[in-house]
């Protein structure tokens, strides 16, 4: 494995142009961060979440770049998405009791805005909770402090 990684990487170097190199260092710094315990999940690690949380919200915060872009130079939709239901689970799992979680079972967003600046920024508040569910409402921001999008959650509390 760490010999194809390698011969990948080094073709990747070689070939690829200075965006190319910029995105894969993105990455790398994202799995880095992973390896080095500063996110639990590779997905946080790659988009750099810095997360903030308490018993009545969740922030979330990441620093945009090109690789979260659309082709219209935009963030990605999905990657406001992402954010927002990450936010929005990650509020809904520290409630919980030891031994559940809660899964996403339906999330609604609305657009709003395009997403451009230097990051974006996702709260999330808990609307209901339940025994078997839990709704709860997120947006998302540019740096500029303008709402891009607008979300609502339902999440199906499980045994683990």
């Amino acid at each position: 494995m760490k010999d194809e990684l390698r011969q990948l990487l080094e073709n990747c170097i070689e070939t690829g142009s200075e965006e190319d190199l910029k995105a894969l260092s993105i990455l790398m710094e994202g799995v880095q961060r992973k390896i080095n315990r500063k996110n639990n999940i590779y997905l946080d690690g790659i988009l750099h979440m810095e997360k903030k949380i308490d018993n009545h919200s969740c922030e979330i915060i990441i620093p945009l770049n090109p690789t979260l872009d659309n082709n219209l130079g935009i963030v990605h939709g999905g990657i406001t998405a992402t954010v927002i239901d990450t936010a929005m689970g990650t509020l809904a799992n520290n409630l919980l009791p030891e031994g559940y979680g809660a899964v996403t079972n339906q999330l609604n967003i609305h657009y709003i805005a395009p997403g451009a600046g230097e990051q974006l920024r996702c709260r999330a508040e808990i609307v209901h909770q339940g025994t078997k569910t839990m709704v709860v409402s997120g947006e998302a921001y540019r740096s500029d402090g303008k709402k891009i999008a607008h979300a609502t959650g339902t999440f199906f509390i499980i045994k683990k």
